[in-house]
């Protein structure tokens, strides 16, 4: 009897992932990515720091010193796009178990073959174990496009782990600071201290998780990924996409499938793909709900002029929808099968205790033009209660005359 291979906790470390995206868009050119605000260097790709651009530098300095570098911005709304992308693909391909919260590392349940194939196909650093903990100290150890599989000598393994490395166990910078200093090179030099050295050197909470960590309690399960967040479309022209016009009519055939695929969801990100004779051109717009379809038509035209993918010529143009969610609704005050039941015993009691709103226009300037109130069983219009003009006179005078009488007496008061 043949017996199947073990699935494992297989992770894929793609980050950080705006500096993947660019590496993959542009591959062999120095690549960095920059802030939005200042447009410093945040993340530098080996290629670039040979050069001699280091993180913290401005783009122009950046460029002084390698000249044939390509430093973008890389915005969150397109980062999540891209993200949810390789996630439905990873679904598709590989896995129906996969957790991705973090961008650029993704855990998934798979066998040692489908580890060493995912780590081939991406270029990717792809660790396996039997825990997600274990699993990403691996791939720290991996190189692009290799697999570090973490077999029964796990003891051995966790004592050779560099201590760069231990943040994913909850160390912070100062901690591997004051433990090299202390000459610890790996975590073998932790695991010679007591439980309770351990907690007294690193604190309570990291102290106790690694305790925890080497006594064998690890993340072991990796929980069933939802498919169908993403949306995509995509249309083929006979002749290239040149003019605004023609672009209109192709994202007006291809949007109302979108928005009928959509059944009611929301969704957070639109994007872009043009494909040109000099490569694919993306741009991604976040979405602010509530949004009717002929705003997401406009939307879409304006991602697809920041692509600047026209003057080009559009070979391909795809629409993709990412981020679905599914909005909550009440439908009630009270759920359950008495809901009309107790409804009912309440106006019976209080009868216009419960009213609906009826809204007029919710841009109004005036509030009787906004909205009105709407009786529950009759569903005519029920007049604004308003608050009578002689009470409300009589308010303010009261409240005067009372300001006067305080004011008086402390007079009286200091010149006694």
């Amino acid at each position: 009897m043949t017996v199947p291979p073990t699935a494992h906790v297989a992770c894929v470390l793609l980050a950080p992932w705006g500096l993947t995206l660019l590496q993959r868009a542009h591959p062999g050119v120095p690549v960095t990515t920059l802030s939005e605000g200042t447009r410093r260097v945040v993340y530098v790709s080996p290629e670039a720091a040979e050069s001699g651009v280091q993180p913290g530098m401005r783009d122009t300095a950046a460029l002084s010193r390698c000249p044939e570098l390509h430093a973008e911005v890389v915005t969150a709304p397109e980062a999540s796009a891209a993200w949810n992308e390789v996630l439905e693909a990873l679904y598709a391909r590989y896995s129906d178990r996969i957790e991705g919260r973090h961008q650029g590392v993704v855990f998934l349940s798979l066998q040692a073959p489908a580890a060493r194939e995912l780590a081939t196909a991406l270029y990717a650093p792809v660790g396996l174990a039997t825990s997600r903990e274990l699993a990403h100290l691996a791939a720290l150890r991996a190189a692009p496009g290799d697999l570090c599989e973490v077999g029964s000598a796990e003891d051995a393994f966790l004592k050779r782990t560099p201590l760069a490395h231990l943040g994913v166990l909850g160390l912070t910078p100062a901690h591997l600071e004051r433990l090299t200093f202390l000459g610890l090179h790996d975590l073998g030099g932790l695991m010679a201290w007591s439980p309770a050295q351990r907690e007294a050197f690193l604190g309570v909470d990291v102290g106790s998780r690694i305790n925890r960590f080497l006594k064998g309690d690890r993340t072991t399960g990796i929980e069933t990924y939802r498919p169908g967040q993403t949306l995509e479309a995509s249309l083929a022209p006979d002749a290239p996409l040149l003019e605004p016009e023609e672009a209109h009519a192709a994202l007006s055939d291809l949007l109302p499938g979108l928005w009928t695929a959509l059944r009611g969801r929301t969704c957070a990100y639109l994007t872009i793909h043009a494909e040109t004779l000099g490569g694919t051109l993306s741009a991604t717009r976040r979405l602010k709900w509530p949004l009717d379809q002929a705003a997401l038509t406009r939307i879409a035209e304006l991602s697809l002029t920041d692509t600047g993918a026209l003057p080009l010529g559009i070979d391909r143009l795809t629409v993709s929808l990412s981020g679905l969610r599914q909005p909550a609704r009440l439908v009630g005050l009270w759920a359950g099968l008495a809901e009309l039941q107790v409804t009912q015993d309440v106006l019976d009691r209080f009868p216009e205790a419960l009213v609906k709103v009826q809204w007029l226009d919710p841009y109004a300037y005036a509030t009787d033009a906004q909205y009105a109130w709407v009786d529950w069983l009759t569903g005519r219009v029920r007049a604004t209660p308003m608050m009578p003009r002689r009470s409300r006179h009589a308010t303010r005078s009261e409240t005067h005359a009372r300001a006067v009488q305080r004011l008086l007496a402390f007079f009286e008061g200091s010149g006694s």
